[in-house]
């Protein structure tokens, strides 16, 4: 992992409020789906009740391994090639590869995280939310293994005759600008002003 600067100013104050979102309880589902999907433990020996953190969380994850395994559970043959090495472009080649599966599988790109997230642990938060997004995609998509989050809306297109648009459109609620009856009499806020000669 590359060495980065303590931040300060406007960088420093986005990292603090991202590393502020960061929620060991969602951490905790996402490693307990992946565990299950994959039936093997994220950290060997470790506690599977107890949260892992962030940084834990983020070795465990990192070489990209784990999430073409995943992702090739999900649907076998979406990753050809893993690579064991230790090398980070391998690892970060892993995580792409993770990434660019987990999208044609139907992750949308903003709901997905991107290498420097995981791999530089910068915002662990995107991370997990990602991997929530492919829990939720894996529902939708039929697969048959352990569920992660809530199922994924389908669409639900509303079709209106041409009377019910009509009648729609002779309503005039508050929001669109009515101020009947409204004013400000009564309403002082001070001292008066007042003008002497």
């Amino acid at each position: 992992m590359a060495h980065r600067p303590h931040a300060f100013g406007l960088t420093g104050e986005v990292q603090r409020k991202i590393k502020g979102k960061y929620s060991e309880e969602l951490e905790q589902g996402a490693r307990t789906w992946i565990e299950a999907v994959l039936e093997i433990e994220l950290v060997p020996g470790a506690d599977p009740n107890t949260p892992l953190g962030e940084r834990a969380f983020q070795e465990s994850l990192k070489n990209g391994v784990v999430l073409c395994n995943l992702m090739n559970t999900i649907k076998p043959g979406s990753i050809k090639k893993i690579n064991q090495s230790n090398m980070a472009f391998k690892m970060m080649e892993n995580i792409e590869n993770f990434l660019k599966a987990a999208e044609n599988y139907g992750c949308k790109k903003i709901d997905i995280f991107q290498v420097v997230d995981l791999y530089e642990r910068q915002n662990m938060t995107q991370v997990v939310n990602g991997i929530y997004a492919l829990g939720r995609v894996t529902q939708k998509n039929g697969f048959m293994g352990p569920s992660l989050g809530p199922k994924e809306a389908d669409s639900n297109p509303r079709n209106f005759d041409e009377d019910v648009l009509k009648a729609g459109q002779t309503v005039i609620g508050l929001q669109a600008g009515s101020n009947r009856g409204a004013s400000q009499s009564g309403m002082n806020f001070g001292k008066t002003r007042s003008i002497l000669d």
